[in-house]
């Protein structure tokens, strides 16, 4: 962590989303036949990763991440340094499912403390939902474990500010070196590109912006967010039923009792 620089914003809160996980997969001679000189008690592949929400960069946030493994794998706490636009990430294989300490380091500007998430691999999709296992059907056998994490800084200091607001651009802007500058402003040709990549769905590189749908490969959209929200109203008005029933039933009860009472006083 580097020294701090400048001072902080006061009453600023930003945050960034981003994607971290498993996917894994059985060795199968056709799909994923094992590859030569892995243990012949390994029963899967895996990847563990940390990455941008639609896959935008997040390095200019993120410096590096460090995955702590079982203490049965060689090199089991691996050090991922970032790569402009892509994600930290690793691949092993094995036949056991544990718990993955993911440790992420922040850029010099920030002057931010490493914080640590836990990951459990999941190899089976054994226990899962039905709608779990038939997308795990349709992901060609994948067992995918997913979560999806915003990242909050709290009065940010200075430098690390402008970074994180330095102006919103299109991936392939971004990806060509361009997007510095400091409003995000870019003329009218950039607001163009800019509105027609948000009304295709995706979002912007260093923006707070999740995708308006679902795709393949990406499962966290307004969409899905959308979805969870009815399915939470769905359960609310469930619980009021249920609720309602046993207020009504318990009610009953003790009228019941309150009258045998009376009959047994009268007696």
């Amino acid at each position: 962590m580097a020294p701090p620089t400048g001072k902080r914003v006061k009453g600023v809160q930003i945050f960034r989303p981003f994607v971290y996980g498993t996917t894994a997969k059985p060795f199968d001679e056709k799909t994923n036949p094992k590859p030569p000189g892995v243990p012949e008690d390994h029963t899967h592949s895996w990847t563990v990763f940390v990455k941008g929400i639609d896959d935008v960069d997040i390095t200019y946030w993120l410096r590096r991440v460090q995955f702590k493994l079982h203490e049965s794998i060689p090199n089991h706490v691996r050090m991922m340094e970032g790569e402009k636009g892509k994600p930290f990430q690793l691949s092993e294989t094995g036949w056991g499912e544990f718990e993955i300490a993911i440790k992420l380091y922040y850029v010099p500007e920030s002057s931010e403390k490493p914080q640590t998430l836990y990951h459990h691999l999941r190899l089976h999709p054994f226990g899962r939902t039905d709608e779990e296992k038939e997308a795990m059907r349709l992901n060609g056998s994948q067992v995918i474990s997913w979560s999806y994490e915003e990242q909050i800084f709290n009065e940010p200091y200075e430098p690390f500010h402008e970074i994180l607001t330095s102006g919103a651009v299109p991936p392939s802007a971004a990806a060509g070196g361009g997007g510095g500058g400091g409003g995000g402003g870019g003329g009218p040709k950039q607001k163009d590109r800019d509105v027609t990549r948000r009304s295709e769905g995706g979002v912007l590189e260093r923006s707070a912006m999740i995708p308006l749908a679902n795709r393949p490969g990406q499962p966290f959209s307004r969409e899905t967010e959308q979805l969870e929200i009815k399915k939470l109203k769905e359960a609310l008005v469930k619980v009021e039923e249920l609720t309602r029933k046993t207020r009504d039933e318990m009610e009953r009860k003790e009228k019941r009792l309150r009258d045998l009472k009376a009959g047994a006083a009268k007696a």
